[in-house]
């Protein structure tokens, strides 16, 4: 291998394991670069995954960003996201706006949005149920799978009086501390679980002990219940039980969840209704999908 391709390989490498600490210690769950990764893939284009990265750095209700909080976000250097967001721009995936000297996300990233949204069958399969159990409970229920660390909501719905969490289609929650991160992460095969699980290890730090402890009980529970809950774990007030479905043939893993106020949701309520009626909805998405 010529010398010059080497010393390229370690640059880069470098550049992405800072981006990688520098993230993890900023708290952005939505990076998941293996520091212990091989160094040598040449099919691995790291201009396209600085790209990718500079378009997650942005989060629901942003709006605009600079391309120093951009480079604060993703850890790489400001001469690089400028070069991305100038091209991103040319591309559609970003809008800037000369006045305020900022960027937010364009039409193309809608677009990509929309187009992935739409090939989630079981998006338009179970909104009829989780609409009806949202009416009938007078509560939220949403349905998310796994985007790196953290779960994100493919739908949503509400009951008509519902106080609760305003979590919508796009909306992202961490996989470690919430029902429904707990419950997906129980539904996966061990091998991919075991993967996960070394990420959220890194990424805990200090904590990692307790939250260990916590994800094993979470497991177990949902093994001898078919169902995961977390009373007060991700947020304070905030309660909630979560379900997976696991589709048969392709062995993809969605989960469902059910949450809210601890005041609206004490745990005996999640426990002897919401519990046995989201398992129900579970069953029932999964019978219609078998049928198409």
């Amino acid at each position: 291998m010529p010398e010059s391709f080497a010393t390229d390989s370690r640059t880069v490498r470098a550049a992405l394991v800072r981006q990688f600490r520098r993230a993890r210690q900023l708290g952005i769950t939505s990076t998941m670069y293996d520091e212990n990764a091989p160094t040598k893939d040449r099919k691995f284009v790291t201009a396209l995954a600085r790209g990718l990265e500079v378009l997650r750095a942005f989060q629901p209700g942003d709006g605009f960003l600079g391309n120093q909080e951009i480079a604060r976000r993703t850890g790489l250097p400001k001469a690089t996201v400028t070069r991305l967001t100038y091209t991103l721009t040319q591309l559609g995936y970003l809008t800037y706006s000369s006045r305020l000297e900022r960027y937010q996300l364009g039409s193309g990233v809608l677009a990509l949005g929309y187009a992935t949204l739409a090939n989630y069958g079981i998006r338009q399969v179970a909104r009829p149920y989780m609409q009806v159990m949202a009416d009938e409970l007078d509560c939220a229920v949403s349905l998310g799978t796994r985007e790196r660390l953290t779960m994100l909501y493919l739908e949503s719905c509400r009951g008509s009086g519902a106080v609760t969490l305003r979590l919508d289609v796009g909306s992202r929650i961490p996989i470690a501390t919430t029902a429904m991160g707990r419950v997906f992460l129980a539904a996966l095969p061990e091998g991919e679980r075991d993967y996960l699980m070394g990420h959220i290890k890194n990424r805990a730090g200090s904590e990692w002990h307790t939250l260990r402890r916590q994800l094993e009980e979470a497991f177990d529970h949902y093994h001898r219940y078919g169902y995961v809950k977390t009373v007060g774990e991700w947020e304070r007030d905030v309660n909630s039980i979560g379900v997976p479905l696991v589709q048969a043939g392709n062995g993809d893993v969605f989960a469902f969840n059910c949450g809210g106020p601890s005041f609206l949701l004490p745990e005996e309520r999640l426990e002897s209704e919401l519990a046995p009626r989201l398992k129900q909805l579970v069953a029932d998405v999964q019978s219609a999908l078998n049928r198409l």
